[in-house]
């Protein structure tokens, strides 16, 4: 049962809502901020805004026609030194919660041109995204979050549920070669419309399902200087400005370091990068990506030897014995963190563990377990590629 009421909102919650007290009870108003009074409606703990009252002086007008609507920004109407303190207070809050108490470091821009990466849901009744704590979605022209290349993935989307004949979600990525698409959907949709819907679009590749449809062009990424293959569904950091804040984080930390292992090296953004100056060993799941990492190797000229290797490091986390000829490690695992790898590390004798993170939590359960082993934490550095949201990447630098 809905209420109507008249709050002020005292905080702003880790997922970006305003917080107010009603009847000693939280309750999380969405797109609201701290010192405001609204008017909203309550249901359970979920309020929705319905009038500002008496805005705070840190509220901007959005740039996204869309925002306050759609679900993909909850951040837009923030100025920006109360946007930084809120990104930097979600990696103090959790160092915080570990019994951490290195400073956060000043939060890097890093939204560059814009996200290189969307997924957008295609319907019937158009293409977008899902509408704020919602399933309905919102049909939209354009998203202005997102690198010129992908201005026009709203269109290509429609096209999408209209070669397939039904619901499917599309994942862009822009590369150096074309957009590379993926399509998931539940319908068995015919090859021959698929491939007249790439070629329309002149797509560089699409994937249905996980089949390949058609390569036009092998989509590419540059990583310093290297030409990468970008293998189907790999991960790639989501903005080029992030990948490269993130890479020369990296490598300034661990330079004069002579042999460097870096884990979850994905496609080897941060590999390739130190190769150019000190020997590399790399290991990651991903055998795609470890295949394309040793091609990037081979087609380079002026590296230091790379050895790449395909290993899963959540089961077969690598050793102290292993990591004994090393005297640097660079980690960047996904959002769960490498908990096990941590307490390899932990127990070894490297000199030098830089850590590279997208979720603060799980950051902060494996820095307080390499501090238990002996490293000093010694910086945190924020870097904000997912712009407007409530996620932050970090730089998190150790020494024994």
């Amino acid at each position: 049962m809905q209420t109507l009421s008249q709050v002020t909102i005292a905080s702003l919650g880790q997922r970006g809502e305003g917080v107010a007290e009603i009847d000693n009870q939280r309750v999380y108003v969405p797109f609201s901020l701290p010192g405001e009074t609204v008017e909203i409606t309550v249901e359970g703990e979920r309020g929705h805004l319905l009038s500002i009252l008496e805005p705070s002086p840190h509220r901007i007008d959005p740039f996204c026609p869309h925002f306050g609507v759609c679900g993909g920004c909850q951040l837009q109407h923030l100025d920006r030194p109360s946007y930084d303190a809120f990104k930097i207070g979600l990696i103090e809050n959790a160092l915080s919660h570990a019994g951490i108490t290195t400073p956060v470091g000043a939060l890097i821009d890093a939204r560059g041109a814009g996200r290189r990466r969307a997924t957008l849901h295609a319907r019937k009744t158009g293409a977008g995204y899902m509408m704020a704590k919602s399933h309905d979605l919102l049909d939209i022209d354009r998203c202005p979050i997102l690198v010129p290349a992908l201005a026009s993935t709203p269109e290509i989307a429609r096209g999408a549920y209209a070669a397939i004949g039904g619901d499917c979600d599309v994942s862009f990525t822009a590369s150096a070669t074309g957009l590379d698409v993926a399509i998931r959907t539940e319908k068995k949709p015919r090859n021959d419309r698929l491939v007249t819907f790439a070629q329309r679009f002149a797509l560089a590749r699409l994937v249905v399902n996980g089949e390949l449809i058609l390569q036009a062009q092998q989509p590419l990424i540059r990583v310093g200087k290297s030409m990468v293959d970008l293998p189907r569904a790999s991960f790639l950091q989501a903005t080029e400005a992030a990948e490269e804040a993130l890479s020369t984080l990296v490598v300034q930390a661990l330079a004069g370091t002579k042999s460097v292992a870096d884990l979850f090296c994905g496609m080897g953004p941060f590999a390739l990068r130190l190769a150019e100056t000190m020997k590399v060993f790399a290991a990651d799941n991903d055998k795609p990506a470890i295949l394309a990492l040793e091609k990037a190797v081979r087609n380079t000229r002026g590296l230091k030897p790379v050895t790449a290797m395909t290993r899963d490091l959540f089961r077969d986390s690598m050793v102290p014995v292993e990591l004994a000829p090393f005297d640097g490690v660079v980690f960047d695992p996904p959002r769960a963190g490498a908990e096990a790898q941590a307490h390899e590390l932990a127990l070894s004798k490297v000199k030098k563990i830089v850590a590279v993170s997208c979720d603060p939590k799980t950051f902060a359960r494996d820095a307080a377990i390499l501090i238990g082993g002996g490293y000093k934490l010694q910086s945190v550095t924020p870097v904000d590629q997912f712009a407007f949201s409530t996620h932050v990447e970090l730089v998190g630098v150790f020494a024994r």
